[in-house]
């Protein structure tokens, strides 16, 4: 009687053991030769080896027996990737909380696993280097920080930076269409991604010549003239027609270099400097302005280049967009009158003394980095006044930038008009007027 009793008891818990699951061991790695140098263990015996029977608790269950240490190691992964059972997962956490070593262990993989996730753009925000530099300035002030309109420049030219740094070799000689708006028409110049930031760092030249620093077309002569040409176009086509070879990859470090000189001039020259006056050529704009220029420039064509080698690139952040639209609103009355002394644009029809307010037109810009502002549609010496309104015109702010870039037709331009179509015509002609090579 005793006997089959033990035997029947014997064969139940044997059935119970061998149905339970098994948490296996980590396994050794390939290259692991101390582990393959060990001669290998016996087999033990299915009947006598057995995993330790639970102790029963004090409530009548069974408590479960303690994982061992290198099976808990071997779970952290399966538990950073919330695989485990209930069980597993409390077992893991008890441990975690007794043990540094596989804490720091856990950690590390909970943090890899959230790059696994690929529902999220690689592509790294605009505004993170932003953010980053404001949080490292509220901890540590600069001692000598960038004027506050010189950041534009800086953020801009560090966009482009980081898009040149991703492209492929190959991709320098991609090609690029540069557009702009001559007249009544729009233009187009080929060229290619190095042959664009030749273009910039020669018209950037402009600024490094009116701070006293070199002038990357220092020594070089035009055909047909002498000395060095001050207008943007003359000057980039002087540059491309004296390189022996086309431009190449090579052009992006004296690009950077220069514009990093010019960031580090203006923080270290005061503020006095902002009003220095810089010319090009058949006008001239104070060196807070022209920075501002040279940012907007370096955006738009940032954008063409990121268009031929099919990278995403956003626009500038908003506080920085408003001030590049706020300086094109500004030029817009002196195009304008360059415009009707060309017999482009209709004759004004309300002069007024300089200062006074005169007929304006309402530019309303929509979105990011918009705002109210009104042009003086007879004179570039009157004010824009919201009493003297005839016209009014609404577009979104990256679309009137892209105006502004010659990139869209005029007739194309407005996503609403409302009063004297004559003034809104001008104005938005004058507009793409700004544009240039």
């Amino acid at each position: 009687m005793s006997g089959g009793t033990d035997d029947r008891d014997e064969g139940g818990r044997e059935e119970e053991v061998r149905g339970a699951r098994r948490i296996p061991g980590p396994r050794a790695a390939a290259d692991d030769f101390a582990e393959l140098s060990r001669p290998p263990a016996p087999k033990p015996d299915p009947v006598s080896e057995r995993e330790p029977v639970s102790e029963p608790s004090g409530d009548g269950a069974e408590a479960p027996a303690p994982l061992p240490h290198r099976v808990l190691q071997a779970l952290l992964g399966a538990w950073a990737l919330t695989a485990c059972s209930a069980e597993e997962t409390e077992a893991v956490e008890a441990h975690l909380t007794e043990c540094a070593p596989c804490a720091g262990e856990a950690l590390r993989l909970r943090d890899a696993v959230g790059l696994l996730h690929t529902d999220r753009s690689l592509d790294l925000d605009p505004l993170l280097r932003s953010r980053v530099l404001e949080s490292c300035l509220s901890r540590r002030p600069a001692r000598i920080p960038v004027p506050d309109w010189a950041t534009p420049y800086d953020a801009e030219t560090a966009r482009l930076d980081a898009l040149l740094r991703d492209i492929g070799g190959s991709e320098w000689h991609a090609p690029v269409r540069l557009k702009w708006f001559e007249g009544e028409r729009g233009v187009q110049r080929r060229t290619t991604v190095a042959g664009v930031i030749g273009h910039l760092m020669t018209v950037d030249g402009l600024v490094s010549a009116a701070l006293g620093l070199d002038d990357p077309l220092a020594g070089s002569r035009p055909r047909g003239g002498e000395g060095v040409p001050l207008a943007p176009t003359p000057r980039t086509e002087s540059y491309w027609a004296r390189a022996p070879v086309p431009p190449t990859r090579a052009v992006r470090e004296p690009w950077r270099e220069q514009s990093h000189t010019l960031i580090r001039t203006v923080s270290f020259a005061g503020r006095d400097v902002s009003e220095l006056s810089v010319s090009y050529g058949d006008f001239a704009l104070p060196l807070q302005d022209a920075l501002l220029d040279r940012a907007f420039e370096c955006w738009v064509h940032a954008g063409d280049i990121a268009q031929a080698v099919d990278y995403p690139y956003e626009p500038p952040s908003a506080g920085h967009l408003h001030r590049m639209i706020d300086l094109a609103v500004r030029m817009l009355p002196a195009a304008l009158a360059g415009r009707r002394r060309s017999g482009l644009a209709g004759p004004a029809r309300q002069l007024v003394t300089a200062g006074s307010p005169g007929r304006s037109l309402h530019l309303e810009i929509e979105g990011s980095g918009g705002g109210d502002w009104y042009v003086a549609l007879d004179s570039p010496a009157a004010l824009g006044s919201p009493d003297h309104t005839v016209a009014q015109v609404a577009l979104d702010g990256v679309e009137f930038c892209r105006l502004v870039a010659g990139h869209v037709p005029p007739v194309e331009a407005a996503a609403g008009q409302h009063g004297d179509r004559d003034a809104i015509q001008d104005v938005l002609f004058a507009a793409a007027s700004l544009s240039r090579l």
